[in-house]
């Protein structure tokens, strides 16, 4: 066995480099050669704003400086969830969703550009990993069958898969990743162009868990392409802790920011 898988290494290597003569990998965001696959270039790496510390210890949100923890000893909450604390426990994001990093999104949720997602696991995996550590399962934000079937394929799904891959690739256990533990139940009109509150509006009663499912006690990590206003995973964590979760966090691959 050991003595084929020595043999088998070259001619791994042998094909990859006859493939990458054939087609050359290509940066995943500008098209420009780069020297593996389902890699970003060194000019789109710069330009992509990766999130970290110091931010919202609820919404993620990054903040200018670090305040360190309040007068009471907690750690820093923003404005917004001060003053209107969401539904879900705790939400991180790999980058800022803005102009650069926006064709990555786009060409992954429209473009049938898949090659990134490998590597968007290993990011979500680094960014999200206090919340894979802790989560008992993992779930996409559902899409609605119709269009699911003109898509072919759900964005925030493969996310999910590939950070839980990728996790577990670290020798971590890793949450039990359930593509179907919700279902949107109605196909509702795109969030784009519309306030807070008519998101929130518009996404009202569109999930319901899945029939035969328990949730109770356990602690659910939601994933999704990119967090906005929060409406769409608010009301997926809603339903989540009204079935009995003891939490629900969220991962995502970009967010909308606003720095506090």
């Amino acid at each position: 066995m050991s003595a084929i898988r020595v043999r088998a290494a070259p001619l791994a290597r042998l094909g990859r480099g006859l493939l990458d003569l054939v087609l050359p990998p290509r940066c995943i965001l500008c098209r420009a050669r780069v020297e593996a696959p389902g890699t970003l270039c060194a000019g789109c790496w710069r330009g992509v704003n990766f999130l970290g510390e110091p931010c919202c210890a609820c919404c993620g949100v990054p903040f200018a400086f670090d305040a360190g923890p309040n007068e009471a000893g907690s750690e820093s909450l923003c404005a917004g969830c001060l003053a209107r604390p969401p539904r879900f426990d705790q939400a991180r994001s790999v980058f800022a969703y803005d102009d650069h990093s926006r064709g990555l999104v786009l060409a992954l949720k429209h473009g049938d550009r898949l090659q990134g997602v490998p590597a968007f696991g290993q990011w979500l995996a680094r960014a999200g990993a206090g919340l894979l550590a802790e989560a008992d399962l993992a779930a996409p934000v559902p899409l609605h069958w119709t269009r699911l079937w003109r898509r072919r394929y759900n964005q925030s799904a493969l996310l999910a898969k590939a950070a839980c891959t990728a996790w577990r690739r670290r020798g971590e256990p890793g949450p039990i990743l359930v593509p179907d533990l919700l279902i949107r139940r109605r196909r509702t009109p795109s969030q784009g162009r519309r306030t807070r509150s008519q998101r929130a509006e518009n996404v009202r009663g569109a999930f319901r868990l899945r029939r035969g499912v328990d949730v109770t006690g356990k602690r659910v990590l939601l994933f999704d392409d990119v967090l906005t206003s929060g409406a769409t995973v608010e009301e997926c964590a809603r339903v989540l802790r009204r079935a009995g979760a003891a939490r629900v966090d969220v991962l995502t691959l970009a967010r909308a920011v606003r720095v506090e």
